[in-house]
């Protein structure tokens, strides 16, 4: 049994990773609007927060009400409580969106490798 699942994004809208390969611990979207489209409702969690990375693109984020630009290399942590609503500018907007459950990180990087 291999070690690694990879998965090739072509063009296109949502794709969500869960399911393409496996993830047991988050959930990471690849995702791309179109100029002027935007995600049509609004929403918030009740254990995970969101991390986007905005790879291309402008845009805004509607949080809690208060209008955040975004551009590509922006990177925006949302809270689970924060209602949110995000909106493509003239040139669309394509984004990374990383789901984890809040306080779930218990070790990281250098203090969770095991090296050789």
């Amino acid at each position: 049994m291999k070690n690694y699942t990879k998965f090739e994004k072509t063009k296109g809208g949502r794709v969500e990773l869960h399911e393409k390969l496996g993830l047991t611990g988050s959930e990471i979207s690849i995702n791309a609007l179109p100029a002027g489209a935007n995600i049509p409702f609004v929403h918030a969690h009740k254990e995970n927060e969101e991390v986007y990375y905005i790879l291309d693109g402008d845009g805004k984020f509607v949080i809690d009400g208060e209008e955040v630009a975004l551009k590509a290399g922006n990177v925006v942590k949302v809270a689970p409580a924060g209602k949110r609503q995000i909106f493509a500018g003239d040139k669309g907007i394509s984004y990374i969106c990383i789901q984890t459950k809040a306080g779930s990180l218990g070790e990281y990087t250098a203090a969770d490798a095991i090296i050789g």
